[in-house]
């Protein structure tokens, strides 16, 4: 098997030159290593992307269609496509506009950033389940919580023992609790899959003023992304967002347990050396998704409520 080519400055900016054969003097510089691409910042106004493998190129082939698809209900901006081809041979790339604002570990979200993000879960929700399988984005069943629940009270234990976490606070996730939370039939929606900072492209004044990162979405379980937006935002305001947005109790709920068997875990796999993540970072991320709503006074959900 012939190994695939390693990107390069001198790659990025041969490219970059013949795509913008406008604009002289082209700076490049990497802006982030992720799962199968490249991303190199160009200039000020644009955003290479390269695909070091050939899964990638296919999914980002995928995105370009969905984002299309997405824009007209995402209510925040989707970056555009200004340019996509193949930079190696069955590799490919797409170079977008660079949206303005940024993209931080822990973005700091107004009250008016919240119903940005009431609107950006209302969009998701919105686009047709039809269109979205027709450019072939996968569905994913939802996610046992017994199985979770499980996975995070061993985690848990771990972490006491390192004085990290206080396994009491695992009272809250009872079984019961996990029968009751089960998505009801014909919850399935557009799901972003990863509403972390670094997909958030947020303004000065708080304000979500676009939403990087497609490539991962699939038709799914909404509370997934309620659950990205907990560990990224805090639970309180991605609850909020998700209620403005339409939501009940279930999925809710349902998002910040989620969140909190997640980063009970990754923090687990964290500290014994399986996760790459700093643990400062994963620390910051657990006390995000454990911060404590209202919500969870309510015991009883009610059989017809709406998904």
């Amino acid at each position: 098997m012939t190994q695939a080519p390693t990107p390069t400055a001198e790659t990025v900016r041969r490219l970059a030159r013949s795509l913008l054969p406008g604009e002289a003097g082209l700076d490049v510089a990497p802006a982030a290593e992720g799962a199968g691409h490249s991303t190199w910042w160009v200039g000020t106004r644009h955003v290479l992307r390269l695909a070091t493998d050939r899964d990638a190129s296919a999914r980002q082939r995928r995105e370009l269609r969905l984002r299309a698809l997405v824009r007209p209900h995402a209510a925040a901006a989707v970056p555009t496509s200004v340019a996509h081809g193949e930079w190696a041979a069955g590799l490919g790339y797409t170079l977008d506009t660079r949206l303005p604002g940024t993209t931080v570990e822990e973005p700091d979200i107004s009250a008016v950033g919240e119903a940005d993000l009431a609107a950006l879960l209302t969009g998701l929700r919105e686009v047709p389940v039809r269109q979205i399988e027709a450019l072939g984005v996968p569905r994913l069943p939802p996610r046992p919580l017994e199985a979770l629940r499980a996975a995070a009270v061993s985690a848990a234990a771990r972490l006491a023992e390192a004085d990290e976490f206080d396994p009491t606070r695992l009272a809250q996730l009872t079984a019961p609790a996990a029968r009751q939370l089960v998505p009801q039939p014909g919850a399935a929606v557009l799901v972003h899959h990863n509403l972390g900072g670094d997909h958030l492209v947020v303004s000065g004044d708080g304000r979500v003023r676009g939403v990087l990162g497609w490539t991962d979405a699939v038709i799914g379980d909404p509370a997934e992304d309620i659950a990205s937006l907990a560990v990224a935002v805090g639970a309180p305001t991605a609850v909020r967002a998700a209620t403005l947005a339409g939501y009940g109790a279930r999925p809710c709920l349902r998002g910040l347990w989620l969140a909190r068997c997640d980063t009970l875990t990754r923090l687990a796999d964290g500290l014994d050396g399986r996760d790459p993540t700093p643990p400062p970072v994963l620390r910051a991320r657990l006390r995000r998704a454990w911060e404590a709503i209202m919500l969870e006074r309510l015991t009883e959900l009610p059989d017809d409520e709406t998904p």
